[in-house]
């Protein structure tokens, strides 16, 4: 039977072990999901057991099933670094020849300058750092003075906090719209990003008034869908990554509860063709807070969900589970770690058992999906679906 729709569902920082060029990077030996279930000595698994999870890679925990429901493999990531929108925009078939900018050391002083024209006071900070820690450290002082306090990681943002209380979400919204009109050419950084809270000193609590600015993406696998007459449906950051640009509908929703709930009425709609999640609480609330024990429960409850997708799943759907880059919380680190990106694909209608094994890039998502609406193949990846159709070798 011919696949008719793709459900691709993305693991925000549920990476699979390093990359060859992590030391690069700084994450020699970053292993998020297989450090993680070290941690809590195991992870239970059991829906992605049985689809085949165990099979990629040994993880504590997690059986290596002899007949699995599903295929399995890594895909590593071809564009050079290490964020969400890279990752995404690599699944829609777009790779990279350099990486967008990052501020090691805070942000040149005439983009801080231009920043302030438009927040109409001097900002706060100016820095890498984690987003709960400056926070905490330069909250009261931005209650008092109603400065913006900005900052950035190791990643390519620009981030942008303030109380909600101080300044209200829509200005900072609107002020981190315009922020994204203004950097541009060599700081077009990957996203700028809202970053709201509430709260008094030593009780500060982020909130999901979050808002993403990223760049608007090159032409890619979305584009081609909607040509072709294909309906696209975004759950979470999926729309934010790619500016909404070739999306029909979304679901907004802020974790992961509430993705899987989405994802699981997209699926008994039968409407879109192709229905991509983003669940980012992985990374959100435990990789950049070195949280291993939250990460892993994360994961487990996500697997505790994840059979009311696959019940409302018919015989031409097709299901990806996959991931952008790593976060393991294990490390040092509270950045994202440059790794593999995580490979599940099940179907009802094709064979199961598959060794997908070790791809050369995410952008084979892309491919696989243009191979399922026949679609002519891009320039970057090559698609599994053929491998699927013909079962175990």
């Amino acid at each position: 039977m011919a696949i008719e729709r793709v459900i691709v569902v993305v693991l925000d920082g549920v990476g699979m072990g390093e990359l060859p060029d992590a030391p690069d990077y700084g994450d020699a030996g970053s292993d998020t999901l297989v450090h993680a279930a070290a941690a809590v000595g195991g992870l239970r698994l059991p829906c992605m057991e049985r689809l085949g999870l165990g099979r990629i890679r040994p993880i504590a925990g997690v059986a290596a099933v002899p007949a699995p429901l599903g295929a399995g493999g890594r895909m590593r990531e071809r564009s050079p670094g290490k964020d969400s929108v890279t990752g995404h925009w690599e699944m829609a078939g777009v790779v990279l020849e350099r990486p967008f900018p990052t501020y090691p050391t805070g942000f040149p002083r005439e983009v801080v300058e231009a920043f302030e024209v438009i927040a109409g006071v001097p900002a706060l900070g100016n820095e890498p750092a984690s987003g709960t820690e400056i926070i905490a450290r330069l909250g009261a002082e931005h209650l008092r003075t109603a400065r913006p306090i900005l900052y950035t990681s190791s990643d390519s943002v620009f981030q942008v906090a303030a109380h909600e209380g101080v300044i209200p979400l829509g200005r900072l919204h609107a002020m981190c719209a315009a922020a994204r009109r203004m950097l541009t050419g060599d700081h077009a950084v990957g996203r700028v990003i809202a970053r709201p809270f509430v709260g008094e000193p030593g009780t500060f609590r982020r909130t999901v008034g979050r808002r993403d600015f990223p760049l608007d993406p090159p032409p890619n696998m979305l584009d081609e869908l909607v040509a072709a007459g294909v309906t696209v449906h975004a759950i979470g950051r999926i729309s934010e990554f790619f500016n909404g640009r070739a999306i029909l509908s979304s679901d907004a929703t802020t974790d992961n509860a509430g993705h899987m709930a989405a994802l699981r009425r997209a699926v008994e709609r039968r409407g879109a063709g192709l229905v991509w999640a983003n669940l980012e609480d992985f990374d959100m609330l435990f990789g950049h807070r070195n949280d291993a024990v939250g990460f892993a429960r994360a994961l487990e409850a996500f697997d505790a969900l994840l059979p009311t997708v696959l019940q409302a799943m018919q015989e031409p759907d097709l299901l990806i589970l996959t991931s952008d880059h790593g976060n393991d919380p294990t490390t040092p680190s509270t950045d994202h770690s440059r790794e593999h990106a995580l490979l599940l694909a099940y179907s009802p209608s094709l064979p199961s058992g598959v060794d997908l094994g070790d791809r050369d890039t995410m952008a084979d998502i892309a491919a696989t999906v243009r191979a399922v609406f026949g679609l002519a193949p891009g320039g970057h990846g090559a698609s599994f679906l053929q491998a699927l159709t013909a079962g175990p070798a």
